[in-house]
């Protein structure tokens, strides 16, 4: 049984994609969409990594707008490339992705045959929603989908909305209203997984190949917390790939999740109601607690592992 991602391509992108794998799970295929920065620099860092890691599973190109609104990016945060650096960068490789990301995602559903499709996004959801509007059918054979998005409480990208909820609001309340099981990793539990500025150095001595590469990058994403005054950076979609590999070291609670879309200045918000008095029902879940010790080790573990190949 494989499992698919779909990503926006960042440091702590790659971190989960490297636990996943580390996990034992086979990565069936990747898509690709805007998000850290516009598509054609999230193509261009999927390049890079799948040259520096020798990532074997296919890489495709998805969608580069959201279902609404103007394209927006972290890249005010993660510099121009998304994806800042100490020192060094991803290998500057040719792309030979094609823009087929909806077609590769419906084929591998198609091919599901009763086996479990699960899915881990880390990004805007315009690649799923696409294949909720245009193939219900297929979208109703996802099994899971866990997606590092949303808060319960604040935003970081406005007061209430997280970046990934904020990015294309629309495509997470196609997703919703289709139905599809929703698990959501969101800003709450993910800060508590910390990454300090002294966690750099094993991976830095682990003497593979690619230990100064993973350092760097490594180094460069704490900083982004380090320059603005905190003392750790939290490890965002890697805290959402333990959660899909581990999910028995997760506490998941059911939820009504509602995504605002046209407040004004709450557009993006994701509204979590747990009060099953309160609504007609539950559409998905959220982590509600995670072995954090558990989930910290297992990340940085699979840094050191990645930074001791040779």
């Amino acid at each position: 049984m494989g499992i698919w991602i779909d990503t926006d391509m960042g440091f702590d992108d790659i971190a989960a994609i490297m636990v996943a794998a580390h996990a034992g799970l086979g990565v069936d295929g990747v898509s690709l969409v805007f998000g850290n920065a516009p598509i054609e620099r999230v193509r261009g860092n999927a390049a890079g990594a799948c040259a520096a890691f020798v990532w074997p599973f296919p890489v495709h190109a998805g969608r580069a707008f959201p279902v609404m609104g103007r394209l927006e990016t972290a890249q005010d945060v993660l510099g121009n490339e998304g994806m800042p650096s100490t020192g060094l960068h991803l290998p500057d490789m040719p792309d030979t992705f094609h823009d087929d990301a909806f077609e590769a995602l419906c084929r591998w559903l198609e091919k599901s045959d009763g086996d479990a499709r699960r899915i881990l996004a880390m990004g805007p959801l315009t690649n799923i929603a696409a294949v909720a509007l245009a193939r219900p059918d297929l979208a109703a054979k996802i099994t899971d989908l866990t997606w590092m998005g949303g808060s319960l409480t604040a935003g970081n990208q406005t007061a209430s909305a997280e970046f990934n909820a904020w990015a294309d609001p629309e495509a997470v309340a196609i997703v919703l209203a289709h139905q599809i099981p929703l698990r959501m990793v969101d800003l709450d539990i993910c800060r508590k997984v910390l990454c300090f500025p002294d966690d750099v150095a094993p991976i830095r001595a682990a003497g593979g190949r690619n230990a100064t590469l993973v350092a760097d990058l490594l180094a460069g994403f704490v900083e982004i917390a380090t320059s603005r005054g905190r003392p750790a950076m939290a490890l965002y979609d890697a805290v959402a790939a333990f959660a899909f590999a581990y999910p028995d070291h997760v506490t998941w609670r059911e939820a009504r999740i509602d995504m605002e879309t046209a407040g004004t200045v709450t557009r993006g918000r994701t509204v979590v109601e747990t009060r099953a008095a309160k609504v007609s029902g539950f559409n998905g879940s959220y982590a509600a607690e995670i072995d954090v010790e558990k989930a910290r080790d297992t990340i940085l573990e699979t840094l050191k592992a990645e930074a001791t190949w040779s």
